[in-house]
């Protein structure tokens, strides 16, 4: 019944023009918005939805992957546009708060809601 019909992930924020400005202005997303709501367009027809929750708490994981070629430069750019990279005790991250030798390389950010998004290098 489901398996023919497209589904798209969701997560909520406590600010929908926060969010807007931060996915669309800072990551440069395609970013539509009807009653209240964000669809965020990915890339390969991917969509997200994020609603809004006055009692919104982050998850304590990461809701969003990018997969991205060149996670040095990712980060350099996304740095420059004051985008501020987590860092987690436990993980072995360099100073701009990647981390190797586990999987691919990975570097976590969070948008203005504190949801937890990854840049993760393809072909690690």
């Amino acid at each position: 019944m489901l398996s023919d019909r497209p589904a798209f992930s969701s997560f909520s924020a406590d600010d929908i023009a926060a969010a807007r400005s931060f996915y669309e202005g800072t990551l440069g997303l395609t970013v539509t918005e009807e009653n209240g709501m964000l669809m965020l367009d990915l890339a390969g027809n991917q969509r997200v939805l994020i609603y809004p929750k006055e009692d919104h708490a982050p998850a304590t994981f990461t809701v969003l992957n990018f997969e991205v070629d060149d996670i040095e430069a990712s980060v350099d750019e996304l740095s420059g546009h004051g985008v501020a990279f987590q860092r987690y005790e436990g993980f072995a991250q360099d100073d701009r708060g990647i981390m190797r030798g586990f999987g691919p390389p990975i570097a976590w950010i969070t948008d203005p809601a504190g949801n937890v998004l990854a840049l993760i290098q393809s072909g690690g």
